[in-house]
């Protein structure tokens, strides 16, 4: 990096920040912070919900798959994702957006108090937090990784530059801050991906490269759809994850669905994120196929990094460098403001009796603080990222992800759905709990007595086939719906969205322990 390199890093700092000042004035209560008040237009919500989506690791942890195995990197990857959200669009989103609107809610968690009781709501808040806590983590320490490639700087430093920018447009802007960044960041990730793309193609064969260069020997079986351990079963156990995750498991993901003004705009929203998912990462994804024709590297993970500073004059570098900053930004502040929404409105007001009585101006306070907290805690486990106990970042990103998220998600996503209105907190509970033993029982103990480990996609989809299984199995060896439960389904299972198209005011979190907030909601 050059001198106008660190221009366009620091100028792009400066203006992620600029955002969150102006963004500032939106916000003047948690509605307004953690789902715009409902009145984000469904085109903005689409691409942050994309952007949101992935982080610098595709440029780290599936730059190593790619450079290693091709084109299973985006079979396995984004093409089963824009599966799942396209999916969602019309099972998920709509129903989300319904829970903001009619139950007058701001986390994606406060209506499991009334879907189920109050330990699930916790078990699912609690373990959820943690496991975004390492997944954020990661994300820091691919961003770190990939600018101490460029720049030299430590590891630690590196996660402390990006994590405080993100700090102060998250917390000052909230999810309207989060929003308008990531559609900045989308445009500047558009330019830096198009400028990789044209500058791989004029290295090699010009336009006839997307072509031309697959029976090179340096490619031998990088066109293969699966490959080394992400085989068919992986590939369906993703789907399965993704579906879930993408549309609301990630509770990111799920705000930006509460966030527009009706059900019909969170399906737009979905639809486009989708297409987006699709296509885009086919742009980013062909340069790490092809590089190596180009670079010759022991560090796969280190390819797409190697192979920019190798090909893009300074000025372009430093926006390629910028669009690496911007997926881990995007990604990282809208699970900040997820977890502090889940934080604030579920959590501590079943610990704090005092949490209950706060009026507007607290429990802002207290949502900008729970960002904070987050913030610094998974750039503290960033650190550790790469010990022996997290072994590397794909490795947390991929199995503790994926494996952890479908037992957490699968409560909450079903219990949205009117077919399983049977399955109660019993079902819920130890759908959960089973789900997340399974995981540990087959990625440790049983790992280590098998010859080579467990697969990889038995690591990740035998936890959420069990959790499934017990969700459903339990429901109807032990119904638990009842009238007001029946009555919840119903208000958020209507497609009448002359109920709900209207920002809905959010009370305060009292309810989230006392069980009105979440509540069904007479018309």
């Amino acid at each position: 990096m050059n001198g106008l390199d660190w221009a366009v890093l620091i100028g792009y700092f400066g203006v992620m920040v600029a955002i969150g000042v102006w963004s500032h004035k939106r916000v003047d209560n948690v509605s307004d912070f953690f789902t715009a008040g409902g009145k984000m237009p469904w085109w903005l919500s689409g691409i942050s919900h994309h952007m949101s989506g992935y982080s610098a690791v595709m440029f780290t942890g599936y730059a190593a798959i790619a450079y290693t195995y091709g084109v299973t990197s985006y079979v396995t990857w984004s093409f089963p994702i824009a599966i799942g959200i396209a999916i969602g669009a019309k099972l998920f989103a709509p129903r989300l957006n319904r829970v903001r609107s009619r139950l007058h809610v701001a986390s994606p968690l406060e209506y499991l108090k009334n879907r189920y009781n109050l330990p699930t709501q916790q078990a699912l808040a609690w373990s959820g937090v943690l496991l975004k806590i390492v997944d954020v983590g990661a994300k820091w320490a691919a961003i770190a990784t990939l600018l101490s490639v460029f720049t030299g700087v430590s590891l630690n430093m590196g996660i402390l530059i990006t994590g405080a920018v993100t700090a102060v447009y998250c917390t000052v802007g909230g999810l309207w801050a989060d929003a308008l960044t990531e559609l900045g960041q989308f445009v500047i990730q558009f330019i830096a991906g198009i400028a990789m793309l044209v500058a791989v193609m004029a290295e090699l064969n010009g336009f006839s490269t997307l072509w031309s260069v697959w029976d090179e020997p340096a490619l031998d079986g990088h066109t293969k759809p699966l490959a080394g351990p992400y085989m068919m079963v992986f590939l369906i156990a993703y789907l399965f994850i993704k579906t879930f995750e993408y549309n609301g498991g990630m509770w990111n993901q799920a705000q930006r669905y509460m966030a527009t003004d009706s059900a019909k705009s969170a399906t737009r929203s979905a639809t486009l994120s989708a297409a987006l998912w699709l296509v885009w990462p086919l742009v980013l994804f062909f340069p790490m196929w092809v590089a190596p024709l180009i670079i010759k590297t022991d560090v796969p993970a280190d390819s797409y990094a190697l192979m920019a500073e190798q090909l893009l004059p300074h000025g372009l570098l430093g926006l390629v460098i910028v669009g690496f900053f911007s997926h881990t930004m995007a990604m990282c502040s809208s699970d900040a403001n997820a977890i502090a929404a889940v934080v604030t409105r579920d959590i501590m007001p079943a610990v704090s009796h005092k949490v209950r009585e706060w009026d507007t101006r607290m429990g802002l306070l207290a949502a900008r603080w729970a960002t904070l907290l987050f913030l610094g805690l998974s750039m503290a486990i960033a650190t550790q990222v790469n010990s022996g106990f997290f072994d590397d970042i794909i490795t947390v990103v991929i199995k503790w992800v994926a494996g952890l998220m479908g037992p957490i998600a699968i409560p909450l996503m079903l219990g949205l759905l009117p077919w399983f209105r049977k399955s109660g907190p019993t079902a819920a509970l130890i759908s959960w709990g089973l789900g997340l033993f399974t995981f540990w029982l087959v990625n440790y103990p049983i790992s280590w007595n098998v010859d080579g480990g467990v697969p990889l996609q038995y690591q990740v989809s035998i936890p959420l086939a069990v959790s499934l299984v017990l969700y459903i199995l339990i429901g109807y060896v032990k119904p638990e719906d009842t009238p007001e439960r029946d009555a919840l389904i119903a208000k958020i299972n209507n497609d009448d969205d002359g109920l709900g198209s209207a920002a809905a005011a959010v009370p305060a979190p009292a309810g989230a322990a006392d069980g009105v907030v979440g509540a069904p909601v007479k018309d």
